[in-house]
């Protein structure tokens, strides 16, 4: 086995791990806990953090895919992934953002930014699996 049949396999684990540690985080700050939200969300960007070099590393080292649907998935799965892209790079540095605020007591500015850092986190830790389990299980590529 190669880095490049492992790792998206590993990604898809990492982002639902990802996800499942923003939501129980979410729900214990709406529940007052912030400790606890503290340790999860953590969590999720120590996780996030993993995904990030796993998947680098991938695209650095697997050859070019080719999405092998037909009809109308073609623009289902290309507005899926341009959007991930797009809002995978532009949540990275809010993640940051949010965090520092949080870690050095801004917890005003911090709200304001998670608002928004929250649900784009999510839609890119969802879509990501999405787009895995439409790569790899629904179109999965041919095995040589």
């Amino acid at each position: 086995m190669t880095a490049a049949t492992v790792l998206p396999h590993v990604n898809a684990v990492l982002n639902t791990l990802s996800t499942i540690l923003i939501v129980i985080a979410f729900a214990f700050i709406k529940s007052g806990n912030r400790d606890m939200h503290r340790k999860f969300m953590i969590a999720a960007i120590g996780v996030s953090a993993v995904f990030l070099a796993c998947y680098l590393t991938y695209h650095f080292t697997a050859p070019i895919f080719v999405f092998p649907g037909t009809g109308w998935t073609i623009p289902v799965y290309y507005t899926l992934l341009i959007t991930h892209v797009i809002l995978a790079v532009a949540v990275t540095p809010m993640v940051a953002v949010t965090a520092w605020r949080s870690l050095h007591g801004r917890f005003e500015s911090h709200r304001k930014i998670a608002r928004w850092t929250l649900p784009i986190w999510l839609y890119v830790t969802v879509t990501g699996v999405v787009i895995y389990v439409i790569l790899y299980h629904v179109y999965p590529p041919a095995v040589v």
